[in-house]
Protein backbone atom coordinates (compact mmCIF):
# COMPACT_ATOMS: atom_id res chain seq x y z
CA UNK A 1 0.00 0.00 0.00
CA UNK A 2 1.00 3.58 0.63
CA UNK A 3 3.82 2.69 3.02
CA UNK A 4 5.48 0.42 0.45
CA UNK A 5 5.29 3.26 -2.10
CA UNK A 6 7.03 5.58 0.38
CA UNK A 7 9.71 2.97 1.01
CA UNK A 8 10.41 2.55 -2.71
CA UNK A 9 10.61 6.30 -3.25
CA UNK A 10 12.97 6.84 -0.33
CA UNK A 11 14.97 3.66 -0.79
CA UNK A 12 14.70 2.99 2.92
CA UNK A 13 12.68 0.72 5.18
CA UNK A 14 11.69 3.65 7.36
CA UNK A 15 10.27 7.10 6.68
CA UNK A 16 10.82 9.88 9.21
CA UNK A 17 8.21 12.57 9.65
CA UNK A 18 8.59 15.80 11.60
CA UNK A 19 5.45 16.75 13.51
CA UNK A 20 5.06 19.98 15.49
CA UNK A 21 2.55 19.93 18.36
CA UNK A 22 1.28 23.39 19.35
CA UNK A 23 -1.55 25.05 21.26
CA UNK A 24 -2.12 27.35 24.22
CA UNK A 25 -0.86 26.48 27.68
CA UNK A 26 -3.04 23.93 29.49
CA UNK A 27 -4.57 22.67 26.24
CA UNK A 28 -3.34 19.13 26.94
CA UNK A 29 -0.51 18.80 24.41
CA UNK A 30 1.90 16.89 26.62
CA UNK A 31 -0.82 14.53 27.87
CA UNK A 32 -1.80 13.76 24.29
CA UNK A 33 1.81 13.12 23.32
CA UNK A 34 2.30 10.76 26.28
CA UNK A 35 -0.76 8.77 25.21
CA UNK A 36 0.64 8.53 21.70
CA UNK A 37 3.93 7.24 23.13
CA UNK A 38 2.07 4.81 25.46
CA UNK A 39 3.44 6.54 28.56
CA UNK A 40 1.87 7.17 31.97
CA UNK A 41 -0.25 10.33 32.10
CA UNK A 42 -1.04 10.52 35.81
CA UNK A 43 1.62 13.20 36.40
CA UNK A 44 1.94 16.04 33.90
CA UNK A 45 3.85 19.27 34.38
CA UNK A 46 3.63 22.34 32.11
CA UNK A 47 6.14 22.27 29.27
CA UNK A 48 8.86 24.84 29.84
CA UNK A 49 10.50 25.02 26.45
CA UNK A 50 9.91 21.85 24.44
CA UNK A 51 9.77 18.04 24.53
CA UNK A 52 10.75 15.70 21.71
CA UNK A 53 9.52 12.13 21.38
CA UNK A 54 9.96 9.60 18.59
CA UNK A 55 7.07 7.22 17.99
CA UNK A 56 7.21 4.28 15.57
CA UNK A 57 4.08 3.28 13.67
CA UNK A 58 3.64 1.13 10.55
CA UNK A 59 7.22 1.70 9.43
CA UNK A 60 7.00 5.43 10.12
CA UNK A 61 9.20 7.19 12.61
CA UNK A 62 7.28 10.19 13.95
CA UNK A 63 9.51 12.83 15.52
CA UNK A 64 7.05 14.91 17.54
CA UNK A 65 8.05 18.32 18.90
CA UNK A 66 5.85 19.44 21.83
CA UNK A 67 6.39 23.18 22.28
CA UNK A 68 5.23 25.07 25.38
CA UNK A 69 2.14 27.23 24.94
CA UNK A 70 2.73 29.96 27.50
CA UNK A 71 2.40 33.48 26.13
CA UNK A 72 6.10 34.15 26.76
CA UNK A 73 7.08 31.11 24.62
CA UNK A 74 4.72 31.62 21.67
CA UNK A 75 6.94 34.21 19.90
CA UNK A 76 9.49 31.40 19.52
CA UNK A 77 7.09 28.90 17.92
CA UNK A 78 8.13 29.92 14.43
CA UNK A 79 11.71 28.87 15.11
CA UNK A 80 10.53 25.24 15.20
CA UNK A 81 8.44 25.21 12.02
CA UNK A 82 11.12 24.48 9.43
CA UNK A 83 10.78 21.17 7.53
CA UNK A 84 7.48 20.39 9.28
CA UNK A 85 5.46 17.58 7.67
CA UNK A 86 2.38 17.95 9.87
CA UNK A 87 1.07 20.59 12.29
CA UNK A 88 -0.99 19.28 15.20
CA UNK A 89 -2.85 22.02 17.05
CA UNK A 90 -4.52 21.24 20.39
CA UNK A 91 -7.45 23.22 21.81
CA UNK A 92 -9.02 23.09 25.26
CA UNK A 93 -12.65 22.59 24.22
CA UNK A 94 -13.90 23.53 27.70
CA UNK A 95 -12.06 26.87 27.96
CA UNK A 96 -14.40 28.90 25.78
CA UNK A 97 -13.05 32.21 27.12
CA UNK A 98 -9.83 31.51 25.21
CA UNK A 99 -11.33 30.43 21.90
CA UNK A 100 -10.64 33.80 20.31
CA UNK A 101 -7.05 33.78 21.56
CA UNK A 102 -6.33 30.26 20.34
CA UNK A 103 -7.98 31.03 17.01
CA UNK A 104 -5.74 34.04 16.48
CA UNK A 105 -2.63 32.01 17.26
CA UNK A 106 -3.66 29.29 14.80
CA UNK A 107 -4.43 31.82 12.07
CA UNK A 108 -0.99 33.40 12.47
CA UNK A 109 0.68 30.00 12.34
CA UNK A 110 -0.98 28.95 9.11
CA UNK A 111 0.11 32.18 7.48
CA UNK A 112 3.78 31.39 8.12
CA UNK A 113 5.71 30.52 4.94
CA UNK A 114 7.30 27.51 6.63
CA UNK A 115 3.86 25.90 6.91
CA UNK A 116 2.65 26.58 3.37
CA UNK A 117 0.61 23.57 2.31
CA UNK A 118 1.42 21.62 5.49
CA UNK A 119 -1.55 19.44 6.60
CA UNK A 120 -3.29 20.57 9.78
CA UNK A 121 -4.72 18.23 12.44
CA UNK A 122 -6.73 20.03 15.16
CA UNK A 123 -7.48 18.17 18.39
CA UNK A 124 -10.60 19.42 20.20
CA UNK A 125 -9.38 18.16 23.56
CA UNK A 126 -11.11 17.68 26.96
CA UNK A 127 -14.33 16.35 25.48
CA UNK A 128 -14.78 14.45 28.76
CA UNK A 129 -15.81 17.72 30.44
CA UNK A 130 -19.49 18.71 30.39
CA UNK A 131 -18.59 22.28 29.42
CA UNK A 132 -16.68 21.20 26.31
CA UNK A 133 -17.83 22.64 22.99
CA UNK A 134 -18.37 20.08 20.19
CA UNK A 135 -15.59 19.72 17.64
CA UNK A 136 -17.93 20.83 14.84
CA UNK A 137 -18.71 24.07 16.69
CA UNK A 138 -15.01 24.73 17.25
CA UNK A 139 -14.26 24.12 13.59
CA UNK A 140 -16.88 26.67 12.60
CA UNK A 141 -15.48 29.19 15.08
CA UNK A 142 -11.98 28.70 13.70
CA UNK A 143 -13.32 29.03 10.12
CA UNK A 144 -11.46 25.89 9.14
CA UNK A 145 -13.71 25.57 6.09
CA UNK A 146 -11.96 28.65 4.65
CA UNK A 147 -8.57 26.89 4.63
CA UNK A 148 -8.19 26.23 0.90
CA UNK A 149 -4.40 25.91 0.82
CA UNK A 150 -4.05 22.70 2.82
CA UNK A 151 -5.78 19.52 3.94
CA UNK A 152 -7.18 19.73 7.47
CA UNK A 153 -8.89 17.49 10.01
CA UNK A 154 -10.56 18.20 13.35
CA UNK A 155 -10.63 15.42 15.93
CA UNK A 156 -12.69 15.32 19.14
CA UNK A 157 -10.74 13.68 21.96
CA UNK A 158 -9.91 13.44 25.63
CA UNK A 159 -6.16 13.22 26.13
CA UNK A 160 -6.73 12.37 29.81
CA UNK A 161 -8.94 9.32 29.23
CA UNK A 162 -7.39 8.45 25.88
CA UNK A 163 -10.68 8.56 23.97
CA UNK A 164 -9.95 9.64 20.44
CA UNK A 165 -6.17 9.14 20.81
CA UNK A 166 -6.00 5.43 21.65
CA UNK A 167 -3.18 3.44 20.14
CA UNK A 168 -5.67 1.03 18.58
CA UNK A 169 -4.66 -0.21 15.18
CA UNK A 170 -8.09 -1.74 14.67
CA UNK A 171 -9.89 1.58 14.96
CA UNK A 172 -11.20 3.30 11.88
CA UNK A 173 -8.83 5.74 10.24
CA UNK A 174 -9.11 9.48 10.54
CA UNK A 175 -11.22 11.04 7.84
CA UNK A 176 -11.08 14.52 6.53
CA UNK A 177 -13.75 16.69 8.15
CA UNK A 178 -16.18 18.10 5.62
CA UNK A 179 -19.65 19.43 5.00
CA UNK A 180 -22.56 17.09 4.50
CA UNK A 181 -26.28 16.86 5.30
CA UNK A 182 -25.49 17.13 9.01
CA UNK A 183 -22.92 19.92 8.71
CA UNK A 184 -19.29 19.68 9.76
CA UNK A 185 -18.46 16.31 11.29
CA UNK A 186 -15.61 14.89 13.38
CA UNK A 187 -14.58 11.32 14.05
CA UNK A 188 -13.41 9.64 17.26
CA UNK A 189 -10.69 7.29 16.10
CA UNK A 190 -7.09 6.32 16.60
CA UNK A 191 -4.35 8.90 16.11
CA UNK A 192 -1.84 6.27 15.05
CA UNK A 193 -4.25 4.75 12.56
CA UNK A 194 -4.69 8.29 11.26
CA UNK A 195 -1.10 8.17 10.05
CA UNK A 196 -2.55 6.73 6.83
CA UNK A 197 -4.30 10.05 6.26
CA UNK A 198 -1.25 12.03 7.37
CA UNK A 199 1.06 10.09 5.07
CA UNK A 200 -1.19 10.64 2.07
CA UNK A 201 -1.19 14.38 2.64
CA UNK A 202 2.59 14.47 2.96
CA UNK A 203 3.06 12.42 -0.19
CA UNK A 204 0.74 14.72 -2.12
CA UNK A 205 2.68 17.74 -0.86
CA UNK A 206 6.05 16.30 -1.86
CA UNK A 207 5.04 15.33 -5.40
Amino acid sequence: GLLSVIQRLKGSSEQELRIVLLGLDNAGKTTLLKHLASEEVSTITPTQGFNIKSVHSHGLKLNVWDIGGQRSIRPYWKKYLGSTDLLIYVIDSADQKRFEETGQELAELTEDESLTGVPLLVFANKQDLVTAAPAAEIAEGLSLHTYRDREWQIQACSALSGEGVQVDMGACRLRRAGRGPNGLRSHLSSLQDGMNWISSQIMNRKK
